[in-house]
C-alpha cells in the first residue's frame, strides 16, 4: 500500500466515513456495482453480435431487402 502503514489507511477511512457518511458510501458502492454489471452485459452483448455466422448475417439482410421491395409496391 505504498509508503503508508495500515494505520494511515485506517485513519483516512475513518475520516472519509465521517465526511460522507455510511449511507452515501453505500449508495456509491451500489452504483458502482450496477455500472460494472452493465459494462459486463455490454461486453457480452458485443461478443454475441460478433459471433454471428455469415449465414445469419445474410439472412438478416435478405429479410430487410424483401421488406423494402414490398413497401415500394
Amino acid at each position: 500500500m505504498g509508503s503508508f502503514s495500515i494505520w494511515h489507511w485506517l485513519i483516512v477511512l475513518v475520516v472519509v466515513i465521517l465526511v460522507f457518511g455510511t449511507k452515501k458510501l453505500g449508495n456509491v458502492g451500489a452504483d458502482l456495482g450496477k455500472a460494472v454489471k452493465g459494462f459486463k452485459d455490454g461486453v457480452k452483448g458485443e461478443e454475441e453480435k460478433s459471433s454471428a455466422t455469415p449465414q445469419q448475417v445474410a439472412d438478416k439482410s435478405t429479410i430487410d431487402v424483401d421488406a423494402k421491395e414490398k413497401s415500394k409496391q
